[in-house]
């Protein structure tokens, strides 16, 4: 086709100019919406598995880190709080950690990779309170003279061992969920994955 006529080879020309700079602007404009589905920095970071150094945790004590922004809980137990782990056995609702609320390398009496060592998410599984320690025994806890030290969910009054296991007829509904980790070093675990994922 021909531009004869001055008048319509203008037009076209301006047509087609408008088309591609319509298209151009277009493109621009969708490229920072298209790119706002991505997870933020942030939310990448947040997401990210946590490595903890546990060389100066002591037996019986415990230390709080931060995982997707749930607060979880690391304990080096001593050997006092891993016998009493058998003595409440009966006691809890779920002793062998049937439900799955742990990893499968964490179903065990101490709900752990490492008997000394339980690493759980410290949140209670009834409405998302989060328990506080009650590592102290006996009448001394304030909660039972056969207290064997554990957690207390102060919002409804939910226990837990040592393992978190929650004890029987309490609100919670099921153990203290395990998050997926492992140990990098015998002083470093990386929490939010395990080697499978590794």
């Amino acid at each position: 086709m021909s531009c004869d006529d001055k008048v319509d080879c203008g037009r076209r020309r301006l047509l087609v100019a408008t088309s591609v700079a319509g298209g151009v602007a277009g493109v621009a404009a969708a490229i920072p919406f298209v790119s706002s589905f991505a997870p933020s920095e942030r939310a990448k970071s947040a997401g990210a598995p946590v490595e903890v150094d546990i060389s100066k945790l002591a037996p019986g004590e415990m230390m709080t880190v931060e995982w997707r922004g749930k607060p979880v809980w690391i304990i080096h137990r001593s050997k006092e709080m891993l016998e009493g782990l058998t003595k409440v056995a009966d006691k809890v609702a779920d002793p062998q950690s049937d439900r799955p609320m742990q990893p499968v390398y964490t179903k065990n009496e101490h709900r752990s990779i490492k008997p000394e060592y339980l690493v759980a998410i410290g949140i209670c599984t009834h409405l998302g309170c989060s328990p506080t320690e009650k590592f102290k025994t006996g009448a001394e806890s304030g909660i039972d003279a056969d207290w064997q030290g554990g957690f207390l969910c102060p919002c409804h009054g939910s226990t837990f061992d040592l393992a978190g296991r929650v004890f029987k007829n309490k609100p919670a509904p099921d153990n203290l969920e395990i998050p997926p980790h492992y140990y990098l070093s015998d002083a470093r675990i990386l929490i939010g994955e395990d080697k499978k994922g590794a």
